[in-house]
């Protein structure tokens, strides 16, 4: 009966833990590492065809980003998870490996213009399909036996719609021991979903430690603070850019919004839109929109059963197509751009970054974690100038992180909920933070009484004997050159050619007026074939 520390190891991301028990192995979560990562993971010490079953805490993709993998690799077993993970991870993974596969074609035209090698994606959208028919949703709260030696049950644990805590009982030789996976502790307070709720006992406890170290403070006036930053911007003829997660956080984004409009708080411009440029965000509003309302906090159960939907008002304008998003930037009124991804190291926001950060009119608006080694912790750091699809961008907007906003327990909130398992588990294992919080987390837990180690990855514990069998330090891994684009002065001439063709094609288009209509269209569909064309390797 042991334990195997592989992800999310004093790093913040792609959690994933082996479980073995009565010959069985299993894994509690497997996700993707995003931003950088300061250690190496150790192998997976069985083959994915060995997996019986994966538990899964939650959807986000550094939960559950490498499933398709785990699938390509030879993973057949059931993954078990709440029903409303089961329905997010439909669309979370299918967009996932619709990104590897574009991640490499992009990758490949290169390489074959090139004359290199081309490069397999990590994995495709049939392994994203053959996973996902390996789900099995399960409610919250029923003991569910998930093979001879364990049963599980999931806790709402207030992160994500349908995140929870993991409480598994094993068996073997006999001995029966509870170990308890607190997935990612919710904060208190947010709109849309219900608080964590507590779990009673465990003999271990393995505690997420994001915010091991810092305190949210007082509960902040959300939709205040938004207000303020939507009048000073529009007041001085700006767009706000919101860089946001697809999934949780641009619904709360929502919420707030509906409620700034339905309470006219910001003055003089009523009528401003707000633009979700996303379209995983917007299948998983759609989710929202639909799911029970007994996984809903009391005010957002209210409101539904008022007939009032929370995500939803006038103004709000979904983004589907690539064309969709090409024409937002063309909007010259006040507006809001709510587009993933929320830490910007991919997708449809570092177009718009693209387009308003050299604009001082304009604000950048912080709405989650960002992790290191991200542009978005770059922008939040007080970067000047930041580089998007190899152009260097001027950072002339204003920079603003909406203060309080998580979906993450802060140090005490984390606190309170350990405390709520009596009495303390015989050993608590620290994961799913930086270096610093993890190793400061397990400290504070040590302080109070706990028998608390942040592990790193390889670190290998027994369950049934309550000891460690083997303790691993953590090996940094060795970043990579880093090169300088050499200046090429033919460059500067080429771009100076380009600018100069674009300003004669939109006097053109000024003085068109009057021309026959056949010949503007042919002219506008050939300018439409030209941006395809130009546009076909950026998206």
């Amino acid at each position: 009966m042991k334990v195997t520390f592989l992800g999310a190891a004093h790093e913040v991301t792609g959690s994933c833990t082996l479980v073995e028990a009565g010959g069985a192995f299993f894994l509690v979560d497997c996700g993707m590492e995003q931003g950088s990562n300061r250690f190496e993971n150790a192998p997976m010490p069985v083959a994915p065809s060995e997996i019986a079953f994966v538990l899964l805490t939650h959807a986000h993709i550094d939960h559950s980003g490498l499933l398709p993998l785990l699938y390509k690799n030879g993973f057949r077993g059931p993954v078990y998870a709440t029903e409303s993970t089961a329905s997010l991870c439909e669309i979370m993974l299918r967009d996932s490996a619709h990104i590897q596969e574009n991640e490499a074609e992009w990758k490949n035209r290169k390489a074959r213009r090139a004359g290199r090698p081309e490069q397999e994606a990590l994995y495709t959208m049939a392994d994203a399909e053959g996973v996902l028919s390996k789900f099995r949703p399960c409610p919250y709260g029923d003991v569910i036996r998930v093979s001879e030696c364990a049963a599980v049950r999931f806790t709402d644990i207030g992160h994500l719609l349908g995140s929870a805590a993991v409480e598994l009982w094993l068996e073997e030789n006999g001995v029966r021991k509870k170990i308890v996976f607190s997935g990612d502790v919710g904060n208190l307070n947010q709109p849309i979903l219900k608080d964590p709720q507590r779990v009673d006992e465990a003999d271990y406890l393995v505690i997420e430690s994001t915010y091991g170290t810092r305190l949210h403070g007082e509960n902040p006036d959300y939709v205040g603070e938004l207000s303020k930053v939507l009048q000073q911007t529009f007041d001085r003829g700006g767009t706000v850019v919101i860089p946001s997660f697809a999934v949780g956080r641009t619904q709360e984004m929502l919420y707030f919004f509906r409620e700034i409009k339905e309470r006219h708080l910001v003055r003089g411009h009523d009528g401003f839109s707000v633009y979700v440029d996303s379209p995983l965000a917007n299948e998983a509003t759609g989710i929202f929109m639909q799911c029970p309302t007994q996984a809903l906090d009391d005010e957002a159960r209210a409101l539904v059963e008022r007939g009032v939907n929370p995500l939803w008002f006038d103004g709000l304008k979904m983004s589907l197509s690539k064309e969709d998003s090409q024409t937002i930037n063309f909007d010259r009124s006040p507006k809001v751009i709510l587009s993933a991804s929320g830490m910007c190291d991919a997708g449809r926001v570092r177009h718009h970054l693209k387009h308003n950060l050299w604009h001082r009119e304009n604000t950048i608006l912080f709405v989650g974690y960002q992790a290191e080694g991200t542009l978005g912790r770059s922008l939040v750091d007080g970067a000047k100038r930041v580089t998007i699809f190899d152009e260097e961008i001027a950072v002339n907007a204003e920079i603003r992180v909406l203060a309080g906003v998580s979906g993450h327990a802060d140090r005490n909130g984390l606190l309170n909920w350990v405390h709520g398992i009596a009495p303390h588990p015989a050993q608590v294992f620290v994961n799913h933070g930086d270096d610093e919080s993890c190793t400061a987390f397990a400290g504070t837990l040590s302080e109070e009484g706990y028998e608390a180690m942040a592990p790193y990855s390889g670190t290998v514990y027994d369950l049934a004997a309550g000891k460690f069998l083997e303790v691993t330090q953590g090996v940094e891994r060795v970043p990579e050159a880093e090169t300088q684009p050499v200046r090429d002065p033919r460059a500067a001439a080429a771009l100076s050619a380009l600018q100069d063709a674009v300003r004669r094609l939109s006097a053109a288009a000024q003085d068109a007026g009057g021309r026959p209509n056949k010949e503007l269209r042919r002219m506008a569909e050939q300018v439409r074939e030209l941006l395809d064309e130009w546009n076909a390797d950026r998206f």
